[in-house]
Protein backbone atom coordinates (compact mmCIF):
# COMPACT_ATOMS: atom_id res chain seq x y z
CA UNK A 1 0.00 0.00 0.00
CA UNK A 2 2.90 2.38 0.81
CA UNK A 3 3.90 2.66 -2.84
CA UNK A 4 0.37 2.89 -4.25
CA UNK A 5 -1.31 5.64 -2.22
CA UNK A 6 -0.31 8.95 -0.73
CA UNK A 7 -2.22 10.97 1.88
CA UNK A 8 -1.91 14.75 1.89
CA UNK A 9 -3.25 17.08 4.59
CA UNK A 10 -4.19 20.67 3.99
CA UNK A 11 -4.35 23.28 6.75
CA UNK A 12 -7.59 22.40 8.56
CA UNK A 13 -7.05 18.66 9.08
CA UNK A 14 -3.35 18.04 9.73
CA UNK A 15 -3.83 16.30 13.09
CA UNK A 16 -6.62 14.11 11.73
CA UNK A 17 -4.54 13.17 8.68
CA UNK A 18 -1.62 12.20 10.94
CA UNK A 19 -3.94 9.92 12.92
CA UNK A 20 -5.23 8.36 9.70
CA UNK A 21 -1.68 7.72 8.51
CA UNK A 22 -0.80 6.11 11.85
CA UNK A 23 -3.67 3.64 11.38
CA UNK A 24 -2.57 2.99 7.79
CA UNK A 25 1.05 2.59 8.90
CA UNK A 26 2.27 5.09 6.30
CA UNK A 27 3.83 8.53 6.59
CA UNK A 28 1.85 11.59 5.57
CA UNK A 29 2.79 12.98 2.18
CA UNK A 30 4.72 16.24 2.00
CA UNK A 31 2.60 19.09 0.74
CA UNK A 32 3.27 22.82 1.06
CA UNK A 33 0.38 25.28 1.43
CA UNK A 34 1.27 28.97 1.07
CA UNK A 35 -1.07 31.89 1.76
CA UNK A 36 0.21 35.10 0.21
CA UNK A 37 -0.36 38.57 1.62
CA UNK A 38 -2.88 39.43 -1.10
CA UNK A 39 -5.02 36.39 -0.19
CA UNK A 40 -3.92 34.08 -3.00
CA UNK A 41 -3.15 30.45 -2.16
CA UNK A 42 -0.54 28.07 -3.57
CA UNK A 43 -0.57 24.31 -2.90
CA UNK A 44 2.51 22.30 -3.94
CA UNK A 45 2.95 18.54 -3.44
CA UNK A 46 6.60 18.15 -2.46
CA UNK A 47 6.94 14.58 -3.69
CA UNK A 48 5.94 12.68 -6.79
CA UNK A 49 2.28 11.70 -7.21
CA UNK A 50 2.66 10.27 -10.72
CA UNK A 51 0.57 7.14 -11.12
CA UNK A 52 -0.54 7.14 -7.47
CA UNK A 53 -3.93 7.26 -5.79
CA UNK A 54 -3.87 10.53 -3.85
CA UNK A 55 -6.11 11.16 -0.83
CA UNK A 56 -6.51 14.83 0.13
CA UNK A 57 -7.74 15.25 3.73
CA UNK A 58 -9.44 18.57 4.44
CA UNK A 59 -12.57 19.68 6.28
CA UNK A 60 -13.94 22.90 4.79
CA UNK A 61 -14.76 24.64 8.05
CA UNK A 62 -13.85 28.22 8.95
CA UNK A 63 -12.24 30.05 7.28
CA UNK A 64 -14.49 28.29 4.78
CA UNK A 65 -13.64 30.17 1.59
CA UNK A 66 -9.94 29.62 2.27
CA UNK A 67 -10.22 25.90 3.06
CA UNK A 68 -12.40 25.33 -0.02
CA UNK A 69 -9.86 27.07 -2.27
CA UNK A 70 -7.04 24.97 -0.82
CA UNK A 71 -8.89 21.81 -1.89
CA UNK A 72 -9.58 23.12 -5.40
CA UNK A 73 -5.96 24.20 -5.93
CA UNK A 74 -4.60 20.93 -4.45
CA UNK A 75 -6.81 18.95 -6.87
CA UNK A 76 -5.51 20.93 -9.83
CA UNK A 77 -1.91 20.48 -8.69
CA UNK A 78 -2.26 16.70 -8.29
CA UNK A 79 -4.01 16.23 -11.63
CA UNK A 80 -1.39 18.31 -13.45
CA UNK A 81 1.31 16.20 -11.75
CA UNK A 82 -0.19 13.03 -13.29
CA UNK A 83 -1.84 11.50 -10.22
CA UNK A 84 -3.72 8.39 -11.32
CA UNK A 85 -6.73 9.09 -9.10
CA UNK A 86 -7.57 11.73 -6.50
CA UNK A 87 -10.02 11.19 -3.64
CA UNK A 88 -11.04 14.10 -1.44
CA UNK A 89 -11.60 13.04 2.17
CA UNK A 90 -13.75 15.88 3.47
CA UNK A 91 -15.13 14.92 6.91
CA UNK A 92 -17.00 18.24 7.20
CA UNK A 93 -18.51 19.47 3.93
CA UNK A 94 -18.77 23.24 4.07
CA UNK A 95 -21.88 24.91 2.59
CA UNK A 96 -23.90 21.72 3.13
CA UNK A 97 -26.64 23.69 4.86
CA UNK A 98 -27.27 25.61 1.63
CA UNK A 99 -28.73 22.53 -0.02
CA UNK A 100 -32.00 24.01 -1.38
CA UNK A 101 -33.77 27.27 -2.16
CA UNK A 102 -35.49 28.03 1.12
CA UNK A 103 -36.54 31.45 -0.20
CA UNK A 104 -36.72 33.13 -3.58
CA UNK A 105 -33.40 34.00 -5.24
CA UNK A 106 -31.27 31.95 -2.86
CA UNK A 107 -28.33 29.94 -4.25
CA UNK A 108 -27.88 26.20 -3.80
CA UNK A 109 -24.26 26.48 -2.72
CA UNK A 110 -23.88 22.81 -1.76
CA UNK A 111 -24.40 21.95 -5.45
CA UNK A 112 -21.99 24.71 -6.50
CA UNK A 113 -19.28 23.18 -4.27
CA UNK A 114 -19.88 19.75 -5.81
CA UNK A 115 -19.48 21.19 -9.32
CA UNK A 116 -16.25 22.96 -8.32
CA UNK A 117 -14.65 19.84 -6.81
CA UNK A 118 -15.55 17.78 -9.88
CA UNK A 119 -14.32 20.45 -12.31
CA UNK A 120 -11.01 20.65 -10.40
CA UNK A 121 -10.37 16.94 -10.85
CA UNK A 122 -11.83 15.02 -7.89
CA UNK A 123 -12.45 11.37 -8.82
CA UNK A 124 -14.21 10.49 -5.57
CA UNK A 125 -15.52 12.19 -2.43
CA UNK A 126 -15.60 10.84 1.13
CA UNK A 127 -17.66 12.82 3.62
CA UNK A 128 -19.16 12.27 7.07
CA UNK A 129 -22.81 12.91 7.96
CA UNK A 130 -23.78 15.37 5.26
CA UNK A 131 -26.40 17.82 6.49
CA UNK A 132 -28.74 16.38 3.85
CA UNK A 133 -27.87 12.90 2.49
CA UNK A 134 -29.28 13.81 -0.92
CA UNK A 135 -26.28 16.11 -1.44
CA UNK A 136 -24.57 12.94 -2.66
CA UNK A 137 -26.78 13.30 -5.72
CA UNK A 138 -25.15 16.64 -6.55
CA UNK A 139 -22.05 14.68 -7.61
CA UNK A 140 -21.57 12.63 -10.77
CA UNK A 141 -18.53 10.95 -9.21
CA UNK A 142 -18.70 8.22 -6.50
CA UNK A 143 -19.44 9.72 -3.09
CA UNK A 144 -19.25 7.91 0.26
CA UNK A 145 -21.23 9.69 2.98
CA UNK A 146 -20.09 7.92 6.14
CA UNK A 147 -22.11 7.94 9.35
CA UNK A 148 -20.77 8.32 12.88
CA UNK A 149 -23.99 6.93 14.37
CA UNK A 150 -22.42 3.50 14.91
CA UNK A 151 -19.55 5.13 16.83
CA UNK A 152 -21.95 7.14 18.97
CA UNK A 153 -23.91 3.94 19.65
CA UNK A 154 -20.74 2.21 20.84
CA UNK A 155 -19.86 5.23 23.01
CA UNK A 156 -23.23 5.31 24.78
CA UNK A 157 -23.44 1.53 25.19
CA UNK A 158 -20.13 1.74 27.06
CA UNK A 159 -21.58 4.49 29.27
CA UNK A 160 -24.54 2.22 30.05
CA UNK A 161 -22.21 -0.64 30.95
CA UNK A 162 -20.14 1.55 33.29
CA UNK A 163 -23.24 2.94 34.98
CA UNK A 164 -22.75 6.53 33.80
CA UNK A 165 -26.15 6.26 32.12
CA UNK A 166 -28.90 4.45 34.01
CA UNK A 167 -32.58 3.75 33.49
CA UNK A 168 -34.63 4.30 30.36
CA UNK A 169 -33.06 6.10 27.42
CA UNK A 170 -34.77 8.26 24.81
CA UNK A 171 -32.99 9.40 21.65
CA UNK A 172 -34.08 12.89 20.67
CA UNK A 173 -33.98 14.48 17.25
CA UNK A 174 -33.70 18.29 17.47
CA UNK A 175 -35.98 18.65 14.42
CA UNK A 176 -38.11 16.63 12.03
CA UNK A 177 -35.29 16.36 9.49
CA UNK A 178 -33.09 14.42 11.91
CA UNK A 179 -35.68 11.79 12.85
CA UNK A 180 -34.06 9.09 10.69
CA UNK A 181 -30.68 9.73 12.36
CA UNK A 182 -32.28 9.45 15.82
CA UNK A 183 -33.93 6.17 14.83
CA UNK A 184 -30.59 4.78 13.63
CA UNK A 185 -28.97 5.62 16.98
CA UNK A 186 -31.91 4.13 18.88
CA UNK A 187 -31.44 0.90 16.91
CA UNK A 188 -27.89 0.62 18.32
CA UNK A 189 -28.93 1.16 21.96
CA UNK A 190 -31.15 -1.60 23.43
CA UNK A 191 -34.60 -0.65 24.73
CA UNK A 192 -34.35 3.02 23.75
CA UNK A 193 -37.20 5.09 22.35
CA UNK A 194 -37.33 8.15 20.08
CA UNK A 195 -38.67 11.68 20.55
CA UNK A 196 -38.67 14.69 18.21
CA UNK A 197 -38.43 18.40 19.04
CA UNK A 198 -40.70 20.53 16.87
CA UNK A 199 -38.85 23.79 16.35
CA UNK A 200 -39.27 26.98 14.36
CA UNK A 201 -36.24 28.64 12.77
CA UNK A 202 -36.70 32.40 13.11
CA UNK A 203 -33.48 33.35 11.26
CA UNK A 204 -30.07 31.80 10.50
CA UNK A 205 -28.39 30.30 13.62
CA UNK A 206 -31.51 30.93 15.70
CA UNK A 207 -34.35 28.48 16.36
CA UNK A 208 -37.09 28.16 18.93
CA UNK A 209 -38.32 24.84 20.36
CA UNK A 210 -42.11 24.81 20.11
CA UNK A 211 -43.31 21.32 20.98
CA UNK A 212 -42.09 17.84 21.93
CA UNK A 213 -43.31 14.72 20.16
CA UNK A 214 -42.78 11.71 22.43
CA UNK A 215 -42.11 11.20 26.13
CA UNK A 216 -38.89 11.98 28.00
CA UNK A 217 -40.27 11.95 31.54
CA UNK A 218 -37.95 10.19 34.04
CA UNK A 219 -35.65 9.17 31.17
CA UNK A 220 -32.09 9.97 30.13
CA UNK A 221 -32.28 11.93 26.89
CA UNK A 222 -29.61 11.84 24.19
CA UNK A 223 -29.90 14.52 21.49
CA UNK A 224 -28.33 13.47 18.19
CA UNK A 225 -27.55 16.02 15.46
CA UNK A 226 -25.13 16.47 12.57
CA UNK A 227 -23.88 19.99 13.41
CA UNK A 228 -23.65 22.18 16.49
CA UNK A 229 -22.86 25.71 15.40
CA UNK A 230 -23.73 28.51 17.84
CA UNK A 231 -25.59 26.02 20.02
CA UNK A 232 -28.64 28.25 20.40
CA UNK A 233 -31.23 25.82 19.06
CA UNK A 234 -29.73 22.91 21.00
CA UNK A 235 -29.80 24.86 24.27
CA UNK A 236 -33.50 25.68 23.81
CA UNK A 237 -34.12 22.01 23.11
CA UNK A 238 -32.27 20.99 26.27
CA UNK A 239 -34.39 23.36 28.35
CA UNK A 240 -37.54 21.87 26.82
CA UNK A 241 -36.43 18.32 27.65
CA UNK A 242 -35.82 19.21 31.30
CA UNK A 243 -39.18 20.98 31.49
CA UNK A 244 -40.79 17.79 30.22
CA UNK A 245 -39.21 15.70 32.98
CA UNK A 246 -35.92 14.37 31.55
CA UNK A 247 -33.51 13.20 34.29
CA UNK A 248 -30.32 13.95 32.36
CA UNK A 249 -29.58 15.28 28.88
CA UNK A 250 -26.60 14.26 26.77
CA UNK A 251 -25.88 15.35 23.20
CA UNK A 252 -23.89 13.95 20.30
CA UNK A 253 -23.03 15.95 17.18
CA UNK A 254 -20.97 14.79 14.23
CA UNK A 255 -19.40 18.19 13.58
CA UNK A 256 -18.50 20.70 16.29
CA UNK A 257 -18.47 23.98 14.37
CA UNK A 258 -18.81 25.86 17.70
CA UNK A 259 -18.93 29.39 16.32
CA UNK A 260 -19.97 32.62 18.03
CA UNK A 261 -20.91 32.16 21.67
CA UNK A 262 -21.28 28.38 21.40
CA UNK A 263 -18.71 27.40 24.04
CA UNK A 264 -20.18 29.72 26.67
CA UNK A 265 -23.66 28.48 25.78
CA UNK A 266 -22.54 24.92 26.46
CA UNK A 267 -20.76 25.85 29.69
CA UNK A 268 -23.82 27.61 31.05
CA UNK A 269 -26.35 25.00 29.93
CA UNK A 270 -27.68 22.10 32.00
CA UNK A 271 -26.34 19.54 29.54
CA UNK A 272 -24.44 16.66 31.14
CA UNK A 273 -22.09 16.16 28.20
CA UNK A 274 -21.64 17.06 24.54
CA UNK A 275 -19.76 14.60 22.32
CA UNK A 276 -18.37 15.75 18.96
CA UNK A 277 -16.03 14.11 16.48
CA UNK A 278 -12.66 15.45 15.42
CA UNK A 279 -13.91 16.13 11.88
CA UNK A 280 -13.25 19.72 12.93
CA UNK A 281 -10.45 20.53 15.36
CA UNK A 282 -11.79 21.94 18.61
CA UNK A 283 -10.92 25.59 19.25
CA UNK A 284 -8.53 26.17 22.14
CA UNK A 285 -11.32 27.66 24.25
CA UNK A 286 -13.16 24.31 24.11
CA UNK A 287 -10.22 22.10 25.11
CA UNK A 288 -10.58 22.69 28.84
CA UNK A 289 -14.37 22.50 28.96
CA UNK A 290 -15.32 19.41 30.96
CA UNK A 291 -18.73 19.09 29.30
CA UNK A 292 -17.22 18.78 25.80
CA UNK A 293 -15.78 15.40 24.76
CA UNK A 294 -14.28 14.45 21.43
CA UNK A 295 -14.06 11.09 19.70
CA UNK A 296 -11.85 10.37 16.72
CA UNK A 297 -13.02 9.36 13.25
CA UNK A 298 -9.45 8.61 12.10
CA UNK A 299 -9.79 4.81 12.37
CA UNK A 300 -13.06 4.84 10.41
CA UNK A 301 -11.52 7.02 7.69
CA UNK A 302 -8.38 4.87 7.54
CA UNK A 303 -10.51 1.74 7.05
CA UNK A 304 -12.48 3.61 4.37
CA UNK A 305 -9.28 4.48 2.52
CA UNK A 306 -8.25 0.82 2.73
CA UNK A 307 -11.62 -0.27 1.38
CA UNK A 308 -11.42 2.18 -1.53
CA UNK A 309 -7.90 1.06 -2.39
CA UNK A 310 -8.78 -2.65 -2.11
CA UNK A 311 -12.16 -2.18 -3.86
CA UNK A 312 -14.06 -3.76 -0.97
CA UNK A 313 -17.43 -2.56 0.42
CA UNK A 314 -17.09 0.61 2.49
CA UNK A 315 -20.27 -0.29 4.40
CA UNK A 316 -18.41 -3.15 6.12
CA UNK A 317 -16.59 -0.67 8.37
CA UNK A 318 -19.71 -0.09 10.50
CA UNK A 319 -19.45 -3.62 11.90
CA UNK A 320 -16.19 -2.54 13.58
CA UNK A 321 -18.23 -0.53 16.11
CA UNK A 322 -20.77 -3.20 17.11
CA UNK A 323 -18.99 -4.17 20.35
Amino acid sequence: MNNEIIVFALTSSIKLADEICDHLDIRRGKCKVTHFSDGEILVEPEESVRGKHVFIVQSTNAPTSSTVMEVLIALDACKRASADEVTVVMPYYGYARQDRKARARQPISARLMADLYEASGADRMVTIDLHAPQIQGFFKIPTDDLSIVSMFGQYYRNKCQTGEIEGEIVIVSPDHGGAARARKLADTIPNSTVAIIDKRRTKPNEAEAINLIGSVENKTAIIIDDIIDTGGSMMSGIDMLYKNGAKKVFAACSHGVLSGNAINNIKESKISELVVSNSIELPEAALGVEKIKQISVAYMLAKTIEAIKDTTPVSNIYSLFND
